[in-house]
C-alpha cells in the first residue's frame, strides 16, 4: 500500500469459502504479518462492500461475527480503497474476490505505467522533468514490480511453498527464495500448525462443555 505493506489473504487458494475459512485466513495473516512484517499487532479486516455491520454477503456477515469474539486486532469491514492506505495490515477475503483484486491492481500498475510513458514522450518539457525525477520514477517502478517481492506466501500447508507469477524471471525467483528463507528463519509454518492446533482443541472443549 502507500504506507507499508498489506497481507491480502486467499488470493485464489480456496475460492468457495465457508465463515470458518475466513477466520483461519486471518489467523494465518496475522501471524505473518507478526512474523515476517514485524508488525508488534497486525490490524485485521474483512474486505466488503460497505463498512457497516449491514453491509457484506453472508460469508462476510458470518466471518465478522467470528472475528469479533476472537483475540485478533479486528477492525471490522474494510473498503476497497483501503487496500492501499493502510488502515489494515491484513485484508481477508476468499479466493476468488482475492484473485480479482489480485489481478485489478496489476492491471492498473501496467496501466498507469503505461499512460505515464505516453504522457511523457509527447512532450519534450515532460521528458526533461522526467530526466529531473527519475530517481522518483525509479523508485515507484520498484514499489509496484511484482518480482521485489518475488511471490505469495502457500500458507496453511506442512512445509514453505511459495506461489510465483507465470512471468517469473530470475530476480522474482530469487526474491521469492529469500522470502521463503525469511519465512523458515521466523518458523512462520510452525506458528501456524501451534496456533491452528490451538484454536481446534479450543473448540472442541467448547463444543463438550
Amino acid at each position: 500500500n502507500m504506507v507499508d505493506q498489506t497481507v491480502v489473504l486467499d488470493v485464489g487458494g480456496t475460492v468457495d469459502c465457508k465463515p470458518a475459512h475466513l477466520e483461519q485466513f486471518a489467523l494465518m495473516g496475522e501471524i505473518y504479518a507478526r512474523s515476517v512484517l514485524g508488525k508488534t499487532r497486525p490490524r485485521v479486516g474483512i474486505l466488503s462492500n460497505g463498512e457497516e455491520e449491514s453491509k457484506g454477503n453472508e460469508l462476510a456477515r458470518q466471518a465478522h461475527q467470528l472475528l469479533k469474539g476472537s483475540d485478533l486486532n479486528y477492525l471490522g469491514f474494510i473498503e476497497g480503497r483501503d487496500l492501499f492506505n493502510g488502515k489494515v495490515d491484513v485484508v481477508v477475503c476468499d479466493g476468488f474476490v482475492g484473485n480479482i483484486v489480485l489481478k485489478v491492481s496489476e492491471g492498473l500498475a501496467e496501466a498507469i505505467s503505461s499512460m505515464l510513458k505516453r504522457e511523457i514522450g509527447s512532450r519534450f518539457l515532460a521528458k526533461i522533468g522526467y530526466l529531473l525525477a527519475k530517481p522518483a520514477f525509479a523508485a515507484f517502478k520498484k514499489r509496484i514490480d511484482y518480482a521485489e517481492y518475488g511471490g505469495a506466501p502457500l500458507l496453511g500447508i506442512q512445509g514453505t511453498g511459495m506461489i510465483c507469477h507465470g512471468g517469473s524471471d530470475s530476480r522474482a525467483i530469487m526474491n521469492a527464495i529469500g522470502l521463503a528463507r525469511e519465512s523458515v528463519a521466523q518458523r512462520v509454518n510452525d506458528r501456524l500448525i501451534e496456533h491452528l492446533h490451538l484454536g481446534a482443541d479450543n473448540a472442541t472443549s467448547t463444543e463438550k462443555s
